[in-house]
């Protein structure tokens, strides 16, 4: 089962390992998938770290097209506001929204994507 690999499990990778320690898995049995706007977050920082050949092994990873549907995204916004969210970004959304759509799971270590399962949007977690 392939797993969109969220930004803050890169980072928290990166940095420490602490709570992402799942990925090496992951990444051993060739299960990770991203996207544009993951690697948006994530590739400025490391191109001027010259960190390039991280750079150039996460632009191999496999990758999810995104389609946004904004009336989905939308959707998704008021099902957060009503369970009481008030902090779930766009950009959390995009991902959520890519993972629904390609019926995958997000592993990921922010909280946001935890209160949107919660909120019954459809996310699986990766757990």
């Amino acid at each position: 089962m392939e797993v969109l690999v969220d930004t803050s499990v890169w980072i928290d990778y990166f940095r420490s390992g602490d709570k992402s320690d799942k990925l090496d898995t992951l990444i051993d049995e060739n299960l990770v998938v991203t996207n544009d706007l993951i690697l948006t977050e994530l590739l400025p920082l490391l191109i001027i770290r010259k960190e390039n050949k991280v750079v150039k092994l996460l632009k191999i990873i496999k990758k999810n097209v995104i389609n946004p549907d904004w009336g989905e995204i939308i959707d998704y916004q008021v099902c957060c506001l009503k369970s009481g969210s008030t902090g779930v970004g766009i950009p959390d959304l995009l991902i959520a929204q890519n993972s629904i759509q390609n019926n995958i799971p997000v592993y990921s270590i922010d909280k946001h994507f935890k209160f949107m399962y919660k909120a019954n949007i459809g996310i699986k977690l990766y757990v």
